[in-house]
């Protein structure tokens, strides 16, 4: 793409096969990328190249295919680094984002004790609240939570009765699911760090979707899934200060993990490999760096803006649904490109149940951010999120339909 232009969602879509297809009146209004993204052809293709031609097993072969194997897996760590700027050492390749999470949370447990505090925010994900809750049971830690502003964003003017010298572990979202709110990470990180708490950020909705750089992040810890960056399923990522993981200890024991093995003890192999426990998948490792590829081919600072045009547009179609509450803040640059609305006409789940008759797929319910509906005051939600094949038509299918199925909902 050349420099300077801005991102062709139109043209982008043709690499995308489910995409290009029909189905029901017409195209799919895919906006539910913040769920998972759709997959390119370079992807599925490199994915099924890996069972055609290199399909073995990993780390345990002295022959060729199994060489052409490791490669393949090897290179998808070194890929991720060079994505990130991280160290290859400190990335453990892993089943998902919300595996991670586990292994950052629960891993560091031995590190935590009885009045020690773990910080996290009221808008995160499940995936990084209940294993915190889970040890916070184990080792007596009490849980604190950074509460939002009226806008939907972080209220930082409480960290300060929050931040002390018994915090241990500050926890959050680069982007909120529901609320597409993009916290101030690095000026958090950097406060968190300094009361000598470790920094572990949920980049699961930030990655692929922000220019993001692990050490401008301030994390010590990062999680991210390969599916909602247009690569496979199945395939996710703990990306760490190599120091940091060394003090953790693993979930799983097994095979691969393990330096030296007798009948009463066991000692590991190096990091990553000692949180590797067993087969991974390999073939998604071998094709997730064909969706970097095509996110760098891109340009990730166009990716940005493309999703906050589309963000802008969407907040202005739907607020012109009267009574309709969008959630998160106002800005479309404070946050990623989804939007979360409550209807109080229709139901949620009627709403994307009535959506999807129109060809237009949303996600309705809680998002797994239980407490963050609460405090909103509402059971759950609609979710519209984009992707760099969406289009501002997409948007405009998705306000069409709020409005058909409001008028047979209400007679």
């Amino acid at each position: 793409m050349a420099a300077g232009a801005k991102l062709d969602p139109g043209k982008v879509r043709g690499e995308f096969p489910l995409l290009a297809g029909k189905r029901g009146k017409g195209r799919l209004v895919y906006l539910d990328s913040a769920a998972t993204t759709q997959k390119p052809e370079r992807v599925i293709a490199a994915e099924a190249r890996f069972y055609r031609e290199s399909n073995a097993n990993v780390h345990r072969g002295l022959y060729d295919l199994a060489g052409r194997a490791t490669e393949a897996y090897e290179g998808c760590r070194r890929r991720v680094a060079a994505f990130l700027g991280a160290d290859p050492r400190g990335v453990v390749i892993t089943r998902n984002a919300t595996a991670a999470l586990n292994l950052a949370a629960l891993g560091s447990a031995r590190l935590l004790g009885r009045g020690d505090e773990i910080l996290v925010t009221v808008m995160e994900h499940h995936a990084n609240l209940v294993p915190w809750i889970q040890v916070a049971k184990r080792t007596g830690a009490a849980l604190k939570h950074i509460p939002l502003d009226r806008m939907g964003r972080l209220d930082l003017e409480a960290l300060p009765g929050l931040l002390g010298p018994r915090t241990r572990i500050a926890a959050l979202s680069a982007a909120s699911n529901v609320l597409g709110t993009i916290p101030p990470l690095a000026e958090i990180a950097r406060r968190a760090r300094e009361a000598g708490a470790l920094v572990v950020v949920d980049a699961a909705q930030a990655a692929g979707r922000l220019p993001l750089s692990f050490e401008k992040t301030g994390a010590d810890l990062l999680a991210f899934s390969a599916h909602k960056c247009y690569g496979p399923m199945g395939l996710g990522f703990l990306v760490g200060k190599p120091e940091v993981l060394e003090r953790l200890e693993p979930l799983e024991t097994g095979g691969e993990m393990i330096e030296a093995v007798h009948m009463d003890r066991a000692s590991w192999a190096e990091v990553p490999r000692r949180f590797e426990a067993g087969t991974p998948n390999v073939a998604a490792a071998a094709a997730f760096p064909p969706a970097l590829d095509l996110l760098e081919e891109i340009g990730l600072d166009r990716v940005r803006r493309h999703e906050m045009e589309l963000t802008e547009y969407a907040l202005e179609r739907l607020s012109s649904l009267e009574g309709l509450e969008i959630l998160g803040p106002a800005n479309p640059e404070e946050r990623v490109g989804l939007v979360s609305f409550h209807d109080p006409l229709v139901h949620p789940h009627d709403l994307a149940t009535f959506l999807d008759g129109e060809g237009v797929a949303v996600r309705a319910g809680h998002h797994c951010a239980q407490p963050l509906h609460r405090i909103l005051g509402i059971p759950s939600s609609l979710r519209a999120s984009f992707g760099i094949y969406t289009v501002k038509e997409d948007v405009d299918a998705l306000v069409e339909g709020i409005g058909k199925a409001r008028r047979y909902f209400q007679g």
